[in-house]
């Protein structure tokens, strides 16, 4: 069986027919929304092409994106056409095909890793497996300890879940959002424990609605900046309440010290993160992709969850004043080495060498 259905992409060829759902939907709907998401992001198909979709597989979506950059490609899987672009009407085996049975690896600049896109048949059999393939596909090459460890099967769990009841992602960024103004208020008053675990639901649920987007198939512009912006603000509070809640321990800072502490929080937060924006400006990728220490370290710069287990360690010693003290310290630790890599980069480029991410070279 073959239908051809119109997207905003262009005409998209399905072959095949196939009555297993992937993230409670049919395949059919899956590629289609993957082919309107790709046109939202301004991908079209070049002139007299088409793109066809062989229902018997799921795939992973990077591949879509590498079809549409290059006309007249297929990716195939043991001789069989899984994705491609094509002339209308021609057979997808007569185009330039790439096999992946054999196990390459690409780069994905969008995730920043370099990984085998995941390619299998679609049964019963083989649909949770697929599900759990796609979602850890989605997940990011370069990410802190936390996401990258500690938390990702309770939050393929929570995807499942939020899934099969038909959640959107943008439902579960605004719970994530409660969760993350209610720990502020609890840090506020000294109730740390408790702000912790209102402050893992967030981070954890934070995972969740991009996976839920990605696997989906459902980001919106207005959820990835609610998403993103939530992320953006929300850390220096949290440190500057965390010291006021000092004083319900006892344990408050004299007015210099948390002066101090929250000039370097605050400056050394915003300084990063414009430290990082400028590097993606001007050599156009991640900071954190382009050499091996640069990935190792973005496990432990001092983002929200790395310091997060700095408080946690502290709290556990009784001390939250030490801890609050720790992260500023290791915050200014991550700025210097932030700003050296950033002249290392632009040292690097004025000998005349490019700044490529070493997956991307690999």
């Amino acid at each position: 069986m073959t239908q051809t259905i119109p997207t905003a992409l262009g005409p998209v060829r399905l072959l095949g027919d196939n009555e297993t759902p992937i993230w409670g939907m049919a395949n059919s709907e899956r590629c289609r929304r993957l082919a309107e998401s790709a046109a939202k992001d301004g991908s079209r198909l070049a002139d007299g092409q088409e793109l066809v979709v062989n229902l018997a597989f799921a795939f992973d979506p990077m591949l879509l994106r590498v079809v549409l950059e290059t006309p007249a490609s297929v990716f195939a899987w043991n001789g069989v056409p899984v994705v491609g672009q094509i002339p209308a009407g021609s057979d997808p085996m007569a185009a330039a095909v790439t096999d992946l049975a054999d196990g390459r690896k690409l780069y994905n600049r969008q995730l920043r890793k370099l990984d085998q896109p995941f390619v299998r048949e679609l049964t019963p059999a083989t649909r949770r497996e697929i599900e759990r393939k796609s979602y850890f596909g989605a997940y990011k090459g370069v990410t802190d300890l936390l996401t990258k460890y500690l938390w990702p099967e309770l939050a393929l769990w929570l995807t499942r879940i939020a899934a099969s009841i038909g959640m959107t992602p943008n439902m579960v960024t605004a719970i994530g959002a409660a969760a993350c103004v209610y720990a502020t208020y609890l840090f506020a008053h000294g109730h740390y424990w408790a702000g912790m675990l209102a402050g893992f639901t967030f981070m954890v649920l934070d995972t969740v609605d991009g996976k839920l987007a990605r696997c989906t198939i459902t980001s919106s512009k207005w959820g990835n900046v609610a998403d993103h912006g939530v992320d953006l603000i929300h850390p220096p509070f949290w440190w500057y309440f965390w010291g006021v809640g000092l004083g319900t321990w006892g344990l408050a800072l004299s007015s210099e010290v948390f002066a101090a502490v929250m000039i370097v929080v605050v400056v050394g937060y915003i300084l990063q993160r414009v430290i990082e924006g400028v590097y993606i400006r001007y050599f156009g990728i991640d900071m954190h992709t382009w050499q091996p220490f640069d990935s190792r370290f973005r496990l432990i710069t001092a983002r929200r969850n790395p310091n997060m287990v700095i408080l946690f360690v502290a709290l556990l010693a009784g001390r939250p004043d030490i801890g609050l003290i720790a992260l500023a310290g290791w915050i200014l630790i991550s700025l210097i080495v932030h700003t050296v890599r950033l002249v290392q980069a632009y040292a690097t480029k004025r000998a005349g060498h490019l700044i490529v991410s070493w997956m991307e070279a690999a």
